[in-house]
């Protein structure tokens, strides 16, 4: 029966050690290790200093101060900026570049049908050719102002002033 509730105290340091606060060890562990702690000094005694560790380390190892926070943060965010200003250099097309092909794409799709026979199409097929033409101008020029907003965001919002 003894030998059933005691643990050796390897197997105690090793699960202090190991121990995490979140996980909570089940109750028959906590009672077993509470036992050997009560029962056994070096171990006891090897808890308390990691609990003054802990302590330690959670209180006093590093002093407040907010002069080193202020200026940390203010060069943090300068990395930030630079970053950003990099990644938006690299993105691909620039500005211009989006709205010059933006123009010569919605000039192709409305220049598109004038080689085609619209009175003879439309003698032979009807009306209903002119709706899959219609959907497919529209869903071209949305997903190309959707890629354009989207790859432009915070340029178009501070140009109109959205913030």
């Amino acid at each position: 029966m003894r030998k059933y509730f005691l643990m050796d105290c390897n197997t105690v340091l090793d699960s202090i050690y190991d121990a995490d606060k979140n996980d909570s060890l089940p109750l028959v562990n906590q009672v077993r290790m509470k036992l050997h702690f009560l029962f056994c000094p070096d171990c006891s005694g090897e808890l308390r200093k990691l609990q003054c560790l802990e302590e330690v380390m959670r209180d006093d190892f590093f002093p407040i101060s907010p002069e080193m926070e202020e200026s940390f943060m203010e060069h943090l965010y300068k990395e930030t900026v630079i970053i950003e200003e990099k990644t938006d250099a690299q993105a691909g097309f620039s500005f211009r570049s989006w709205v010059v092909i933006g123009f010569f794409m919605l000039l192709a799709l409305s220049t598109s049908f004038f080689g085609m026979n619209f009175s003879q199409i439309a003698a032979s097929e009807g009306l209903s050719f002119l709706l899959p033409v219609g959907l497919t101008i529209g869903m071209a020029v949305t997903c190309y102002g959707a890629l354009f907003i989207g790859s432009h965001l915070k340029k178009l919002s501070t140009r109109f002033g959205l913030h």
